[in-house]
Formats: structure tokens, C-alpha cells, sequence
């Protein structure tokens, strides 16, 4: 046999895709785990030729699932960024959109058992640690796609999938505030550096030029824009206690501007060195969170917004997102519980993708 081949599943999770596989079906070692996934999605090739890959930051997403052993939750999701144009593979970060996809993937490989109506799955992040319970459409006891929920960003309509995140707070750090301040001055620009659900670096659009409405087309022909912003984030994640972060999407980048809609506040996500076409989950979170905390660089941009359970509305490239957040603000400070949106998936493909024979890492050529 020339070529090795691993069953997969290939989904749309709310605004990115990718494949999503068995971990036991892949090797454990992650140098080798690598390989076979820069492999399967064609890294290293701004178009991703020779694999799955969509030449975004967005389609060369990775999602790895098993039962879990842990009591909180019934499916462990590891998650993988690929590069696009370099071979490379991060196992740092966690991805929301992908997390989307989770819950009907993980009852499609026969993890966990649908219930007739919508069938509930706990999920661990194992990248973060985090908590996540997914609410999926299972009339007849079998994943629906069909539905009348839209999201910005993705044409047309389908099934809800409800996504509630537990104990985002200090996802990697431990800390809302890792710095210990919600306001830095890094290289002459303000930054907030926050952890909720992802650690972001977070600053106002106009201090790099924008207005912070600009298309995703706009922004990522400014190289000007990354080359000012990357010596900020550097530092920013040094700051944050992760070291050098040169190799590494964490802390990704998020930038603020007054809303034109109906929204709290208007973002751009950068990924980050490319901007997000729309928005990504667990960075909505970040910012929902940025917009209600006293003291950030969201201070004069963002709307006033309602008592808790309020939705945080923020404005992005192709449209809007909904945030529904659970916070305190009282004697003890600011407080941010819980949070949970809305998204879609879709299952696209499944079968099995090959890889070459040279990266056998069980002797399964």
C-alpha cells in the first residue's frame, strides 16, 4: 500500500471547516501527530493543493475526539490549527466555530447515543480545559441539518446547534487579566490583555489607522497593518506569561471600533496573520466580555449594554454576533459566569483521507 488512509468526518462548524477524526485513529506522539495532519490538509501551499485544506487559516482546522474519562463531560475535544502557506501545527489554542461541529460529529462516529428531539453532550476543550455543553438536533434519534437558523457569514439556513460555555474565565492563564491591569501601554498603544475563553490582545481600531469597518479584503492587503500590530501581540503574550509567541496563534488579535449598526460594539478578529471573516466563538466571548469590564480600550466605543443575562451584539465583517452572557458587577468587581451563542454545522463529506506511506506511524502501510 502506498498511502496510509484514516477515517474521517468532514464538517462545517459555524464559520470554519474541517476534518474531524477519531484520536485513536491518529498518532499519539504530536511531533508525529504533526506530520500526518500537515499532511492531510496540504500546509505549506498557499492554496493547499495536495490536501484538504481551503488556503484560509479558517478551512485548515483540525478537530480530534474520544470519549472522555473525565465525569464533567462525555466526548474530549483536541483541536489542531494548521498553517496554510507554512508546515506548521499549533496545539495551543482551542477553536469555537470547530467546537460547533463537535456535538453532531461525535454522535455520527457513534460517541455518544442520540435521544429523540436534541440530544445534550458535554464537551472538554483538551487544549484549554474548558467546559462546553452542546445542544443538537436529533428528531428520530439522527443529527438533522435542516432548519431555519441563519448565521452572518454562511448562506442560507439550517438546524440550531446552542453551545453553552462553563468556567471560561482564565482559560490559560488562570487570570480575566493576566497582566493584572485591564489596560496596557504597549508600544505606544493601549491593549487589553484578556483570557475568556481565548487570550486575546485587544485594542481600539483607530490607534492602528482604521476605522475599524473595513472588509476582511481590505485588511489583510495591509501588510503594513500585521508588521505594525505583531510586535505589539509579541509582547503582549509576553506580558500574558506565554513567552515568545512568535510561532504561535496565541494571543490572537482583536480591535474595537463604535458600532454602525445596531450592535454593542464593531470588531475585527485577526487569526493572527490573517483577519477572521467573520468572527470566531470563543473570541466573541473575549470581547463580549472586553465591552462589559470597566477600564479596557472598549471604554467610550461600546453601546451600553443591558442587566445580566444581556446579548452582546458585535459587529464584524460579514454581519453580527450574538452573545448571551451571564455576569456580576458588585463590591467584589467585575464578574464574568457564563456565556452561550447559536451557531450551525453541516456534515459534508465522510470517508477517508490518505496520507503518504513514509509518515506509518503504527505500521499500518
Amino acid at each position: 500500500m502506498s498511502q496510509i488512509a484514516i477515517p474521517y468526518h468532514f464538517l462545517r462548524g459555524g464559520t470554519s471547516r474541517g476534518p474531524y477524526f477519531l484520536r485513536s485513529d491518529l498518532p499519539a506522539d504530536e511531533e508525529a501527530l504533526s506530520r500526518v495532519l500537515i499532511a492531510v490538509m496540504g500546509a505549506g501551499n498557499p492554496r493547499n493543493i495536495d490536501g484538504l485544506g481551503g488556503g484560509n487559516a479558517v478551512t485548515t482546522k483540525v478537530a480530534m475526539l474520544s470519549r472522555s474519562a473525565e465525569e464533567a463531560a462525555d466526548i474530549d475535544y483536541f483541536f489542531a490549527q494548521v498553517a496554510v502557506d507554512k508546515p506548521q501545527v499549533d496545539f495551543r489554542p482551542t477553536c469555537g466555530n470547530i467546537l460547533v461541529g463537535v456535538g453532531p460529529a461525535a454522535i455520527e462516529m457513534g460517541l455518544v447515543p442520540a435521544r429523540d428531539g436534541e440530544t445534550r453532550v458535554r464537551i472538554r476543550a483538551v487544549n484549554t480545559g474548558a467546559l462546553v455543553e452542546a445542544v443538537v438536533q436529533t428528531p428520530g434519534g439522527a443529527v438533522s441539518y435542516e432548519g431555519e437558523t441563519a448565521i452572518d457569514g454562511v448562506p442560507g439556513t439550517a438546524a440550531p446547534v446552542s453551545l453553552n460555555f462553563l468556567d471560561v474565565v482564565g482559560s490559560r492563564t488562570g487570570k480575566m487579566f493576566p497582566t493584572g491591569r485591564s489596560m496596557n501601554r504597549i508600544e505606544g498603544i493601549d491593549v487589553t490583555c484578556m483570557d475568556v475563553a481565548m487570550p486575546m490582545m485587544i485594542a481600539r481600531a483607530a490607534d492602528f489607522g482604521l476605522t475599524g469597518h473595513e472588509t476582511q479584503e481590505e485588511l489583510d492587503g495591509r501588510a503594513e497593518l500585521f508588521a505594525r500590530m505583531e510586535p505589539v501581540r509579541l509582547k503582549a503574550g509576553e506580558a500574558m506569561g506565554f513567552g515568545d509567541v512568535s510561532d504561535s496563534v496565541v494571543p490572537k488579535i482583536g480591535l474595537l471600533a463604535e458600532p454602525r449598526g445596531a450592535g454593542h460594539v464593531a470588531a475585527r478578529y485577526f487569526m493572527p496573520w490573517t483577519t477572521h471573516p467573520t468572527l470566531a466563538v470563543t473570541g466573541s466571548q473575549c470581547l463580549a466580555a472586553c465591552a462589559l469590564a470597566p477600564g479596557t480600550v472598549a471604554e467610550g466605543l461600546a453601546r451600553s449594554i443591558d442587566p445580566a443575562p444581556a446579548a452582546v451584539v458585535i459587529e464584524h465583517p460579514m454581519g453580527e454576533m450574538e452573545v448571551t452572557v451571564d455576569y456580576r458587577r458588585g463590591e467584589a468587581g467585575f464578574e464574568f459566569l457564563s456565556a452561550g451563542v447559536v451557531r450551525t454545522a453541516r456534515l459534508i463529506a465522510r470517508g477517508e483521507v490518505l496520507v503518504p506511506a513514509a509518515l506509518d506511524w503504527q505500521g499500518r502501510a
